[in-house]
């Protein structure tokens, strides 16, 4: 929000001055982003007045005109300006003034003709972007005043970033009650005198929906001149605070709203079929807006309507078709409350938003619409003149004001100062907060323009606010310190993202909100979980796998040139399931487990002369994962299995003592090319909580006696997995207590005969024995290796290879 100083100290005036006043809002909660003066800096330029004008003689585009700057002495100016006219008060730069940029004046001489200074354009002076001729000065500017005094062009201009609570400091009126109650400054408000009703027409107004609407007034005015012009200090407080000038009533309509807060909008009467009707839209309605975009209504979005035709959106933006023009005459002036959940998000779902709807969805004062909707009629009458109608008035339904309590010994803990009752009672007192005080409880009333006061804590802030935070002494907690130690078999979510860093990866965080065709497309989920208002239109549903993130990561790089990344992402996913009930850290019918995920692109290694260059590859990934569970990898199997976002010949399932706990894989072909990338990226995903405990390490006395190792080759079918001959092998030597010499298994060779007839393959075994108290002799050896061949032999009917 941007406005001019000026403006605000119309309203409470303390002594202080700009830096000081930004620092006092700054630290109350209303962060001044930026001060900058109304114009930038030049200096030497006064208000002068053309006495007299005559053409060049030696240039048709060129005049010499006689000024009279207050020095006594008129000077000869040369102007190429179509405006210069005699008799007007234009801004002059005298020799040796200097103007934005640095630019300084001298005595010229233009086509044989001597010019003693320049008269500016509000351009050349910074003001604004017209150029179209001098910039003319009110008749009643002091000749020979500087400009920057006549026109107050040194008043600063705040600009504040508002959090999304304070709706109520969205207008000079707001912020000068929090100035007002900061310092003890005197609150002026704007005085004025009611229009009296000269005419007895009204328009018909029906509210149909009071949860849309809860409060609705409006008048009519006849007989207007939407030609008046706008008063220049008028125009000028619109211009520094950011709003362009349009004409007189729609300039009028914008001050109210940046002075009081209160947005309204005018109609053009004879553009109006019939009464007024507000209530919900109608699917397959539409609607012209004043920006010239044409929307779609929905059952969910308000409008006023006029015969059946939509007339505009209620609380975010008119209609073309009763918008005022020039040649408008007779208008009705409307100003509601809008419930600000009937407007959250309906801006942004159309892709705008607008100074009214960024005002109603927080919440606008209910109570002081008729006031000041008074206070625009005057203004509208002593501008454009014309007659008013009597103010109607209809009160539906209005938010409740619930009573907020706050003990005065929860405010001393909170705070950690003792701020006493008396200073309570006057920091309420200046807020505008009514209060009743029982046993040193407050019990406070929230005013109908704060929107912000539900809870005890929100009292003890406003009190922090204005008793200042510099006064809270900064001292460090006092409290028993007791150290808990980790459990050693936990793995925790530093612990994992420490390993992922080792391992060549990067973290990145990204959004929990995502495109809804990344779930249909990265995680086959028909049915995400939808944001009620989406802060963007892709990002309208909840994630329910991480490898969409990371693959529009590797998007990012790979057009930025990064020929090799490696990322990972630790964050929680969110999916329906009805078993999850309502907790303290639960949403009902949603489980929120955490995942852990990676993807590798590019090269398996950074590009050196001892290392050929290769794709990474699934094996490559596969080993790193392992890396990262440890003792765990012993456990892990990957099962060939299809997932919507993988290779379907290159992903599997993985499972963690027979449980799935993730997956692994090159992206899909039809992924990686809609990507644009030449190769396929290769990324796993796992849940965290099965791999956030390790085993322990558990100590065993080391055998002194020799490894005896010994091959085994075997002819297995085509469907015969490694796995399932291993998980065999395994089962057989758990069973039999005299194979427990047997310590360690590997597979060292595959290979198939392709001139054979018969589909098998060829799996070579490695086994490693050892005995405990003494050395394994060959009958031991041999035996316990023609004991696992016959268990293979019996199970998968394999037939040992010569």
């Amino acid at each position: 929000m941007q406005f001019p100083e000026s403006w605000l100290r119309a309203f409470v005036n303390p002594d202080l001055d700009t830096d000081a006043l930004s620092h006092q809002l700054t630290m109350a909660g209303l962060e001044v982003e930026e001060t900058a003066p109304a114009a930038p800096p030049f200096s030497g330029i006064v208000v002068a007045r053309i006495i007299e004008v005559a053409p060049h003689p030696n240039a048709d585009k060129l005049r010499v005109c006689q000024v009279d700057d207050g020095s006594g002495a008129p000077l000869q100016i040369v102007c190429g300006a179509p405006n210069a006219a005699a008799g007007i008060k234009v801004p002059l730069a005298r020799v040796g003034a200097q103007l934005p940029g640095g630019m300084i004046i001298g005595t010229a001489t233009m086509r044989g003709v001597e010019s003693a200074g320049m008269l500016c354009s509000a351009r050349e002076l910074g003001l604004s972007q017209d150029h179209a001729g001098l910039l003319a000065l009110d008749a009643d500017a002091v000749v020979g005043m500087s400009l920057r005094e006549a026109l107050d062009l040194d008043d600063m201009l705040f600009t504040l970033k508002l959090t999304p609570n304070r709706a109520d400091c969205l207008s000079i009126l707001g912020v000068a009650r929090e100035v007002a109650a900061l310092t003890g400054a005197a609150l002026t408000l704007p005085a004025f005198a009611p229009v009296a009703a000269t005419l007895d027409d009204r328009l018909p107004v029906a509210v149909a929906a009071p949860d849309l609407c809860g409060r609705f007034a409006g008048r009519v005015i006849r007989g207007v001149n939407a030609r008046a012009a706008t008063p220049a200090w008028m125009k000028t407080r619109l211009e520094r605070a950011g709003q362009r000038s349009i004409s007189a009533l729609v300039d009028i309509s914008n001050y109210v709203m940046l002075e009081l807060g209160r947005p309204t909008h005018v109609f053009d009467l004879q553009r109006i079929q019939g009464g007024l009707t507000v209530r919900w839209g109608k699917p397959g309605e539409t609607l012209e807006l004043l920006n010239g975009q044409t929307v779609e209504l929905a059952a969910d979005v308000g409008v006023i309507a006029a015969g059946g035709i939509v007339e505009s959106l209620a609380g975010i933006m008119g209609g073309a078709a009763t918008a005022v023009t020039l040649d408008t005459t007779d208008i009705y002036l409307e100003g509601a409350f809008w419930w600000p959940q009937a407007i959250m998000g309906r801006a942004r779902r159309y892709k705008f938003s607008s100074e009214a709807s960024h005002r109603f969805e927080r919440g606008v004062d209910f109570e002081s619409i008729t006031e000041h909707l008074e206070f625009m009629t005057r203004l509208l009458i002593d501008i454009c003149g014309g007659q008013a109608g009597p103010l109607d008035d209809q009160v539906l339904e209005l938010p409740a004001r619930a009573p907020v309590s706050m003990r005065l010994d929860r405010c001393h803990r909170v705070l950690g100062v003792p701020v006493s009752r008396q200073e309570v009672e006057q920091i309420f007192t200046r807020l505008g907060l009514p209060f009743q005080l029982r046993d040193n409880v407050f019990i406070v009333t929230p005013p109908s323009y704060r929107f912000d006061l539900f809870i005890e804590e929100d009292l003890i802030e406003e009190v922090a606010r204005i008793y200042g935070f510099e006064r809270i002494p900064d001292l460090p907690p006092i409290a028993r310190a007791q150290m808990h130690t980790a459990p050693e078999a936990l793995r925790g979510p530093h612990a994992l993202r420490e390993r992922m860093a080792s391992l060549d990866y990067q973290e990145v965080i990204n959004f929990a909100f995502v495109e809804e065709a990344w779930e249909r497309d990265y995680a086959g989920n028909a049915d995400p979980i939808r944001l009620l208002n989406p802060i963007a239109s892709q990002l309208a549903v909840m994630r329910s796998s991480l490898i969409g993130g990371l693959l529009a990561n590797i998007v990012h790089n790979a057009n930025r040139k990064q020929g090799r990344v490696r990322v990972f992402e630790l964050g929680r996913v969110f999916m329906r399931d009805a078993s999850v009930p309502d907790g303290d850290l639960t949403v009902a019918g949603v489980r929120q487990p955490q995942y852990l995920s990676g993807a590798a692109w590019g090269p398996a290694f950074e590009e050196q002369w001892g290392v050929p260059v290769r794709q990474v590859d699934f094996y490559d990934v596969k080993k790193d994962l392992e890396t990262l569970l440890g003792a765990q990898a012993s456990k892990l199997i990957c099962l060939p299995a299809s997932h919507p976002a993988l290779h379907p010949g290159r992903s599997g399932r993985l499972e963690l003592d027979g449980v799935a706990v993730g997956w692994i894989g090159e992206i899909h072909p039809r992924w990686a090319q809609q990507s644009d990338l030449a190769h396929a990226p290769v990324v796993f995903e796992i849940d965290v909580a099965a791999i956030s405990v390790n085993e322990m390490p558990a100590p065993a006395e080391l055998s002194r006696q020799p490894v005896v190792i010994r091959d085994l080759a075997v002819w297995a079918g085509a469907d015969a997995s490694y796995q399932d001959l291993l998980n065999t092998l395994t089962h057989t030597i758990a069973s039999n207590a005299t194979l427990g010499i047997v310590k360690d298994i590997k597979l060292f060779d595959v290979w198939r005969d392709k001139s054979a007839q018969t589909a098998e393959n060829s799996l070579a075994f490695r086994f490693w024995l050892q005995g405990r108290d003494s050395t394994l002799d060959d009958a031991t050896v041999e035996q316990c290796i023609d004991c696992l061949l016959q268990a293979l032999v019996s199970e998968h009917g394999v037939r040992q290879r010569a």
